[in-house]
């Protein structure tokens, strides 16, 4: 069973997530739904960004809407540009992305951008047919993957945003105004998107409705090389792919070999690196891949991605672009309003320039899993899931090891000292080392357990998940040593 299996195996039985609408037969393809267990985590990973990457340089959060009018999309160029090559079987009617199943079936990579035409060329050239029916395709189209709505009795034309960025570049006037902004400044937001993704699959890797935290650096482009707080991470590594050669390098130094071309941008990739780290993902598996010209999207002039590899390959985490300033000028264009600002300290007015860290939520957190994911063969053949404590979805197991004597009691008495302060599960039913297997699967980073000393002295183990090792403190000592465990600092 490969570590994707796996994953998907332990997802599903434990409740970390699962198919949307899953006891209907007919149920869509790409829409998943959290448990309790993967909703905790995704509190605490975006938690965890909040208090890196917001909270650290002093951004703006918003919440902007879903829907969103046709006008901005014609400005943004989705309307125009954000499409998917699709072919279709003259036979059976099948259709596939193109891009996706011609790079499948030749085993080399054909870009995204690549045009109608070089597709319909590679496609007659190899002789690749329908692979349900051995049909014969028809000419490669375009398909736009926006989700068109109606809205009012007039079924006025609108749509789901295809990306949360949008509302933060058509609310940027008022918030720097209210604000009172000074550039560079970063605007962000969690939220879901939609894209009416071809053939949706691999679960929480390729969904129509999904969760971004996006980050928008409004700038100005004329001091790039100007980052107040370039200095604290200058020292940061990073992996930075281009073409067939990687290079791990600090990000000063890859300013200096000219692989970032800006401090601006090299401060960013820098936090965003730190952040990760941060997360339990092996950073020694991750890496910034420098897009080419027929890969970026139509919006960026520079782009890295930052992948993780994983058991299915390279998987982008986050697109990491330099828009110029594509959006703004796109959106004064199209509504007629100014949407430049006044610099404080050059008080001339300029249009900014954008720089986005757009993430992906779910597949970060399948990334995490995985990277987690631990077969413990010297010790019973356990499944330890080693996530960090301040992002298990469960902080501490308490565990009466008998309810007799007033043990049981006791143990109530524990959990409902500390369930306030942190995520607690009580469990009564088993024997013990069944009780620790079921916590390590979903990644309890501690278990207490209540015997019978506890009744004599007031004093519980508390067990470590990865080492297994015990150690005996007093109950009153219990919350100072879980606010220290899930400190992502210690």
């Amino acid at each position: 069973m490969s570590e994707y299996d796996q994953v998907m195996k332990l997802a599903l039985e434990r409740g970390f997530y699962f198919p949307s609408c899953e006891i209907y037969s007919d149920a869509l393809a790409g829409f998943w739904d959290y448990g309790p267990l993967g909703q905790r985590m995704k509190n605490k990973f975006i938690d965890l960004w909040r208090r890196e990457l917001i909270r650290r340089d002093g951004m703006w959060e918003i919440d902007g809407s879903q829907v969103m009018s046709k006008k901005v999309f014609i400005a943004s160029g989705h309307l125009g540009n954000f499409t998917d090559p699709i072919i279709k079987c003259t036979k059976c009617n099948s259709t596939f992305r193109a891009d996706r199943y011609v790079s499948e079936k030749l085993g080399e990579y054909i870009p995204e951008r690549a045009s109608n035409d070089e597709i319909d060329a590679v496609i007659r050239k190899n002789s690749l047919t329908c692979p349900k029916c051995d049909g014969d395709f028809g000419r490669t189209t375009r398909f736009n993957m926006m989700f068109k709505v109606e809205v009012g009795p007039s079924a006025d034309e609108a749509y789901l945003r295809p990306e949360t960025c949008q509302t933060i570049f058509v609310d940027f006037s008022r918030i720097f105004k209210v604000m009172r902004g000074k550039l560079p400044i970063g605007i962000a937001q969690i939220g879901k998107s939609f894209r009416n993704e071809i053939a949706p699959r691999q679960s929480l890797l390729r969904l129509r409705e999904f969760y971004q935290a996006e980050i928008e650096i409004f700038c100005n482009p004329d001091k790039l090389d100007e980052v107040p707080m370039y200095d604290e991470v200058k020292s940061t590594k990073l992996n930075i792919h281009e073409d067939v050669s990687s290079h791990e390098i600090t990000a000063q130094e890859a300013l200096g070999k000219g692989l970032l071309p800006n401090q601006l941008i090299a401060y960013y990739l820098a936090l965003l690196s730190q952040f990760y780290s941060k997360t339990g993902i092996d950073m020694k598996r991750t890496r910034f891949r420098k897009l080419s010209e027929t890969e970026k999207a139509f919006y960026a002039t520079v782009a890295f991605d930052f992948e993780v590899e994983t058991s299915l390959g390279w998987l982008e985490l986050v697109a990491c672009n330099y828009r110029s300033d594509y959006d703004l000028s796109g959106h004064m264009a199209t509504s007629k309003e100014n949407l430049e600002v006044v610099d404080p300290s050059t008080q001339a007015k300029v249009l900014p320039h954008v720089f986005e860290l757009s993430m992906g939520i779910d597949r970060s957190l399948y990334a995490i899993l995985e990277h987690s994911y631990y077969e413990d063969y010297k010790h019973d053949d356990r499944i330890v899931l080693r996530l960090k404590p301040y992002l298990a979805p469960i902080t501490v197991g308490v565990l009466p090891l008998m309810n007799k004597d007033g043990i049981g009691i006791k143990g109530r008495e524990v959990y409902a000292a500390i369930r306030k302060d942190f995520d607690v599960y009580s469990d009564e039913s088993g024997s013990i080392g069944r009780r620790y297997r079921r916590l390590e699967e979903i990644g309890v980073p501690f278990a207490i357990t209540i015997d019978k000393t506890t009744m004599v002295d007031e004093t519980v183990t508390i067990r470590n998940r990865d080492t297994m090792e015990q150690e005996r403190i007093k109950i009153s000592e219990i919350k100072n040593v879980l606010e220290k465990a899930i400190n992502p600092y210690e």
